[in-house]
């Protein structure tokens, strides 16, 4: 094999030729500043306004409540400090698979006295409601909680919530509910308004779109502080001059995911299926295959093989897979994700995660079945000879 295969498309995407075209008149010519009003400030401004209504197509929301942040860690920080401050919120809770921008953004909340309480998830990592209502019942009154997050597709898993549902919940208690939809856009539908939800996180890398460039979606009636203080851009919420290339790529992307959706799911799931037979069929074990979940989505492990091994063997063979999240690497511990499900410690820590997109072929799947089955015939004979 002469080229080395990409399958870690969760963990960053390759940048769509159509989008770089479309961002490259804001890089090689003199760019204006978007606040500006001159001739360069106003067509600024235009390709952002442009690239708003891109980005709220693809969201099923309407351009007001896009705020344009540098990237999806970003926007869950927003949300999360945001609408706690703002709100006066003492306890949030967030469910037990959200990734590090979350639940980091949650402790670091501790130093202003605010609680986090954790939902719990099931064996498959998917949130049944009654996890939900029976944490709001165990706080109530002064107690409340006053912030849900809970991210609508797993980075890990590929599991998809139902976040309408709990979304219903949490507002039945007066308590605002975000999610983290970083992941999900561009592999599945996903509209803000359908899922009932006061604010939604976002990112252009994962959608083929620029690194740095990420957005909020956001009610219109919800108040929230903002990270950042300055200028008073996007509506003195993200304050700082844009970034304007990246957000007009990011607008691209949403543009092409809005049209390309239903081929691009289809053609990676035919992927991810065969992938999954054949993974099956040398012994592995796929984590959340019993719940609905993205299409190009596999995470997986063989017991008795350590997945960080597995992985470093796989790329001097020329593939490129992950060990759980891109997003946490410089964790050794086995993924959060997986414990929260009940898996246990030496599987989760084999684990080994697979994400497709839509320029893999099935070429691609034949030949890493292949060096995977070689791969883990050579390192059980080396675990044999160690024992």
């Amino acid at each position: 094999m002469t080229e080395a295969v990409y399958f870690d498309n969760n963990g960053t995407t390759a940048l769509d030729s159509r989008v770089l075209e479309a961002m490259l008149p804001y890089m090689t010519a003199q760019p204006g500043n978007a606040t500006s009003r001159h001739v360069f400030g106003r067509t600024a401004r235009q390709a952002i306004e442009r690239a708003r209504e891109q980005v709220a197509d693809a969201t099923g929301a309407h351009p007001s409540q896009v705020i344009f942040t540098g990237s999806g860690t970003e926007s869950d920080n927003m949300a999360i400090y945001g609408i706690t401050a703002k709100n006066g919120h003492q306890k949030i809770a967030i469910s037990a698979i959200e990734h590090p921008a979350v639940t980091r953004a949650a402790q670091a909340l501790k130093c202003a006295g605010v609680k986090t309480e954790t939902i719990a998830v099931d064996a498959n990592s998917f949130v049944e409601q009654s996890a939900l209502e029976e944490l709001l019942a165990k706080n109530k009154l002064a107690d409340a909680i006053g912030l849900i997050s809970v991210m609508l597709a797993n980075n890990e898993t590929g599991v998809i919530q139902d976040i309408a549902k709990l979304a219903e919940i949490a507002k039945s208690q007066k308590a605002f509910i975000h999610t983290d939809a970083v992941q999900a856009l561009g592999k599945m539908k996903v509209d803000f308004a359908d899922l009932n939800v006061h604010a939604m996180s976002v990112s252009s890398h994962k959608i083929n779109g620029p690194q740095g460039a990420g957005a909020l979606i956001l009610d219109k009636r919800v108040d929230i502080q903002p990270l950042l203080y300055g200028g008073g851009q996007e509506k003195g919420l993200r304050s700082g001059s844009e970034n304007l290339a990246a957000i007009v790529g990011f607008g691209a992307a949403c543009e092409l995911v809005s049209r390309e959706l239903i081929q691009r799911v289809g053609n990676v799931r035919q992927l991810r299926d065969k992938l999954e037979v054949g993974l099956k069929q040398l012994g592995a074990v796929i984590f959340g295959n019993q719940a609905e979940r993205l299409a190009n989505t596999s995470f997986f492990a063989f017991p008795n093989i350590e997945g960080e091994t597995l992985v470093m063997a796989l790329d001097r063979k020329g593939f490129a897979v992950a060990s759980g999240s891109a997003c946490s690497s410089d964790s050794t511990e086995p993924s959060h994700v997986l414990m929260a499900m009940g898996i246990d410690e030496d599987l989760a820590r084999g684990s080994v995660r697979v994400s497709l997109a839509n320029n893999n072929t099935s070429q691609q799947i034949e030949d890493f079945l292949l060096v995977l089955e070689n791969e883990l015939s050579r390192l059980r004979r080396l675990t044999a000879i160690a024992v």
